[in-house]
């Protein structure tokens, strides 16, 4: 995907505590949990890390999973009128970075196309 431009139409505040990283080909343990987001699962690893997981991005093994690729589950607090850009979408939510260079996960619905002329 290439890169697009974003304004955000309401604040996401991430909550607090270490995000879950974790390389291509780890694994963990997984559960699916009631969430408004489709396409998650609950994982944890070991040192007790947990978070939420895009099932696109695993091979689920019974209650663990393998991961396809590598992933961060950090979230990226936006306030209403800032500008990202994005560079992935997934189940929802969209990986951007802001113009400080910081990055994370924020939800897809919260953010408005801004068209480049």
């Amino acid at each position: 995907m290439s890169s697009r431009r974003y304004r955000v139409l309401e604040p996401h505040t991430p909550d607090q505590g270490v995000a879950l990283v974790v390389g291509q080909g780890d694994r963990l343990r997984c559960e699916r949990r009631p969430t408004e987001w489709e396409g998650w699962l609950w994982c944890s690893c070991e040192g007790e890390r947990t978070g939420w997981v895009p099932e696109a991005w695993v091979a689920i093994e019974g209650n663990t999973c393998r991961m396809l690729r590598a992933y961060d589950a950090t979230e990226l607090p936006v306030a209403a009128g800032d500008e990202v850009t994005g560079e992935l979408i997934e189940s929802g939510w969209a990986y951007v970075r802001n113009d400080r260079g910081d990055a994370g996960w924020v939800p897809l619905r919260g953010l408005q196309r801004i068209d480049q002329s």
